[in-house]
């Protein structure tokens, strides 16, 4: 069990949120499948079959998001839309004005939305009460607002808030690039994007392949600014750094493989200790990667 890609948050001073608490809370928005008109219903899951909505073990708690969604693109909707208005305009005498398409393709969406496909995809949610890490694991950040969301219907007071860092990470990354050199504890690995921060948006990419010095540093010059950074921690996790303070890409090494692999006498206990060695690591890993930009900036909204 490990977070492909981190959307990093922090748990507000003094939130005093508990397991229970957020059982109890998730409780009114458990997940219900589509009913026949839904185009998308989300609520909350078991991240395990026997766990309740909320997972807790050692002060580290998970929790899930699952999102139903019927499958019904916009181009089969026009199209059984022309088709109906062709038929009105053959009874009526003449085609159908603007309202009334609109009031065919509505028609013909509620006919359609009970036969289209259903998909489902859980977003699990790692909390840190310990360390006061609250990280979605998702790559768009639509996926993080509809998790964000949906808790802001129940949790009150809100206990998220904003991640700040004193240097931005695509500053950071550029002075990384150009002095040759990574923060203590990571090293840089062989993936870089640097984009032009001007009108251009010119971009170079380098994928399987270090970026030296000197071409960094002419990159720089020319006005470009480092925007994704392959690195890797310890020699424990290596990861995608963007300029948004996103993290991409997350995978454990054979080091820590090793032990995630190691015999469990149940499925359960091999859960646990799945959950616990990644939210060990990855505590560790985003503190030093914020000592990296410069410490955490606190006080801002």
């Amino acid at each position: 069990m490990w977070f492909k890609n981190l959307k990093l948050y922090r748990l507000a001073p003094n939130h005093g949120l508990t397991a229970a608490d957020l059982e109890a809370a998730l409780a009114p928005l458990a997940f219900r499948p589509c009913g026949s008109q839904d185009s998308q219903s989300s609520g909350w899951v078991f991240p395990r079959e026997d766990s309740g909505l909320a997972y807790a073990s050692n002060g580290q708690i998970l929790i899930t998001l699952c999102t139903e969604k019927r499958l019904l693109p916009a181009t089969v909707i026009n199209q059984a839309a022309r088709e109906r208005a062709l038929q009105i305009e053959e009874q009526q005498g003449y085609k159908p004005g603007r309202k009334q398409m609109k009031e065919i393709k509505e028609q013909v969406t509620m006919d359609l939305l009970p036969k289209a496909f259903v998909t489902q995809s859980d977003t699990n949610v790692w909390i840190d009460t310990k360390n006061g890490w609250f990280v979605i694991d998702a790559s768009a950040a639509a996926r993080a607002d509809e998790v964000l969301g949906l808790l802001a219907k129940t949790l009150t007071p809100f206990p998220i808030v904003p991640l700040h860092v004193e240097m931005s990470p695509g500053a950071a990354m550029t002075l990384w690039l150009t002095e040759d050199e990574a923060p203590a504890g990571f090293t840089i690995d062989q993936e870089t994007e640097l984009q032009s921060t001007g009108g251009s948006r010119a971009m170079v990419r380098y994928v399987r392949q270090s970026v030296d010095h000197d071409e960094a540093t002419k990159h720089v010059r020319a006005g470009k600014q480092c925007t994704r950074l392959a690195m890797t921690w310890n020699d424990r996790v290596s990861f995608v750094l963007t300029e948004n303070l996103d993290i991409k890409r997350v995978a454990p090494l054979d080091v820590l493989k090793e032990r995630q692999d190691a015999q469990a006498a149940n499925e359960a206990e091999q859960f646990e200790a799945d959950f616990a060695l990644m939210a060990g690591e990855l505590a560790r890993m985003l503190d030093d990667l914020v000592a990296a930009l410069g410490g955490e900036r606190r006080g801002e909204s």
